[in-house]
């Protein structure tokens, strides 16, 4: 599989050998949004269409369009642990969610 980006949204791309089309789909979405082409060239195009599509779908509703990542999400942990990065933000003079950010930030890098 490989992947292509529009706009700030990221699609995952197949090839069907068997009808010689390549299917994409935006990821990390609730909304479905798929294309398809024969070629590379077709299948930008599309991929460029479909985004361009779903905006102004969203638009003519008077609705945000959805976007991959909106740069929150929860994380469940124990007690225990809640209390531990708490404390060791307070020691680094940081608040939770900074100090969740550099840690998640070091981590992935």
């Amino acid at each position: 599989m490989n992947t292509m980006a529009y706009q700030g949204y990221e699609a995952v791309v197949t090839y069907d050998e068997d009808a010689e089309l390549f299917h994409g789909e935006v990821m990390n979405l609730r909304d479905v949004i798929t294309f398809q082409g024969r070629s590379v060239a077709e299948l930008k195009k599309a991929f460029a269409e479909s985004v361009t599509d779903y905006l102004a779908f969203c638009q003519a509703r008077g609705e945000e369009p959805e976007k991959p990542y909106s740069g929150q999400f929860v994380v469940r942990v124990e007690p225990a642990l809640h209390k531990s990065v708490v404390t060791a933000a307070k020691r680094a003079g940081l608040s939770l969610n900074k100090w969740v950010a550099a840690t998640l930030e070091r981590a992935s890098g």
